[in-house]
């Protein structure tokens, strides 16, 4: 441009000669290298074709470049997959964009890469592609493809060939993991709720709430239950029956943890007779008294006196004091178990029963996904 400029100017005697002339015309001429130069500063849109020519169906990439400053904002075209760029040439693919960096930061090339395809054979005129810099509209150049057909030997029909059969695709655990790792999950989801429901039917909580507290030797027991008796004098007063019940209960008891039989369920003969062999006479001649004077006032209907009744306590505890057996202070206290309330399994009976209802919902649920995704697979 600059040297049509000067040819022009020469034409017509310019620049003069000499020093003034020299100057007006480097002050002419570099206004307009400026020009020059910011126009090489400005958006460039560049596009190319990998291969110009093409049988039909054939595939070819597309690229479509802008180069432009950093600070400048750049709007592509709006092509996607299937849509087609001219009849008959379609868009097969469109690829990410691509950024490079020029200048030091100062200026950039974007780049969008498309697989383009033609399904008739035919000189295909492409349009330019058209972007947006800020508010500026932009075009590339425009392009040629020429697509061929196939030829076809029509002489020799016996060189034809059937069509090949549906190829079957290979077996790839990578798209199928999700849907193996669903049915494991799907069959864990089944085997819980069977569990729940088994221990709902039958009543039986999962788990159970165990209390543990220190078991206190037999005397112990015995004796704590004792002073309880003493301290009811009015039991001793008002109600003899009730009173030798209770006491004749507590020795029963301690006679069964002490010797490990069911005293309880023997009468008091029979109990005498099993502790000849354990106890010495004096022992069996105290629990004799208080068994007999216990009989007398349940089964006969006996009234004792207050100092009598105070008797056969203090014997009570002689005889405690005389069979205990103390506990070794090294061995490992023996917990007592006691096993969770009525209320506690019910509670969690009704808690099996919600968690049934919500595996039952997210086990139909991942049915559902596993059929859709197996479906979209086998596709």
């Amino acid at each position: 441009m600059i040297r049509e400029i000067r040819n022009k100017l020469k034409t017509i005697g310019f620049p003069p000669k000499g020093g003034l002339g020299v100057f007006l015309f480097l002050c002419f001429l570099l206004p307009l290298k400026g020009v020059g130069g910011s126009a090489k500063a400005q958006v460039q849109v560049d596009v190319k074709l990998d291969s110009l020519q093409l049988f039909i169906g054939q595939q070819t990439g597309l690229t479509l470049s802008v180069t432009l400053d950093t600070k400048q904002k750049l709007r592509m075209p709006d092509i996607k997959k299937g849509q087609e760029l001219i009849p008959d040439v379609e868009v097969v693919e469109v690829g990410k964009l691509d950024t490079a960096i020029l200048n030091d930061g100062k200026r950039m090339t974007v780049s969008q890469a498309y697989t383009i395809t033609a399904w008739d054979s035919a000189f295909y005129y492409l349009p330019p592609m058209q972007v947006m810099v800020d508010t500026t509209r932009y075009e590339s150049k425009s392009l040629a493809l020429k697509v061929y057909t196939v030829d076809v030997d029509t002489l020799h029909l016996d060189q034809f060939f059937p069509p090949n059969d549906i190829m079957e695709l290979p077996f790839l655990w990578d798209e199928w993991r999700m849907v193996a790792l669903g049915g494991l999950l799907f069959l864990l989801m089944l085997a819980c709720i069977a569990y729940l429901w088994y221990h709902v039917k039958h009543g039986k909580p999962i788990v159970r709430f165990i209390r543990r507290k220190k078991k206190l030797p037999p005397h112990q027991v015995a004796m704590t239950e004792i002073e309880r008796i003493k301290s009811e004098r009015k039991w001793a007063e008002e109600d003899s029956k009730e009173y030798y019940t209770l006491l004749t209960d507590t020795l029963r008891n301690y006679i069964r943890d002490r010797y490990g039989f069911n005293a309880m369920e023997m009468t008091s003969n029979e109990i005498i007779e099993r502790l000849i062999s354990e106890n010495n006479e004096e022992a069996l001649d105290e629990l004799r008294e208080i068994f007999r004077t216990a009989d007398l006032v349940k089964f006969a209907k006996w009234s004792t006196l207050i100092n009598e009744n105070d008797a056969n306590l203090v014997a009570a505890v002689e005889y405690v004091n005389q069979t205990k057996i103390e506990p070794d202070p090294n061995a490992k206290p023996e917990p007592e178990i006691i096993k969770e309330t009525d209320q506690k399994r019910l509670t969690q009976v009704k808690i099996m029963r919600v968690a049934m209802i919500v595996l039952g919902v997210l086990s139909v649920a991942l049915l559902a996904w596993i059929i859709w995704r197996s479906a979209d697979l086998l596709m």
